[in-house]
């Protein structure tokens, strides 16, 4: 399963980690192609690629996720919703 819920849509995926989940379940990982994520409203959950320290995401400003890079989010309060697409359809 999952930590979060996804609502498609045809140029892009809306991204939802839920408050209560707990931080265990959001593991370090690699995607299988190139994303730029962004997030809807302002946060306090963090974004950390491998080596690098953990970086606030801010409203209005995507983020580049290179196919094979291993990353995390880094739980805040409040839900995580975030858009997601696909190199090239930025």
């Amino acid at each position: 399963m999952l930590p979060f819920q996804d609502r498609e849509f045809p140029d892009y995926t809306v991204r939802i980690f839920n408050r209560l989940i707990p931080e265990e379940e959001l593991k370090w990982h690699i995607d299988e192609e190139d994303r730029w994520i962004s997030p809807l409203g302002e946060t306090d959950w963090l974004l950390q690629f491998d080596n690098k320290l953990p970086q606030r995401l801010k409203q209005g400003e995507a983020v580049f996720i290179p196919k094979g890079l291993y990353h995390r989010v880094i739980k805040g309060k409040g839900n995580f919703v975030i858009t997601i697409r696909k190199s090239g359809s930025q």
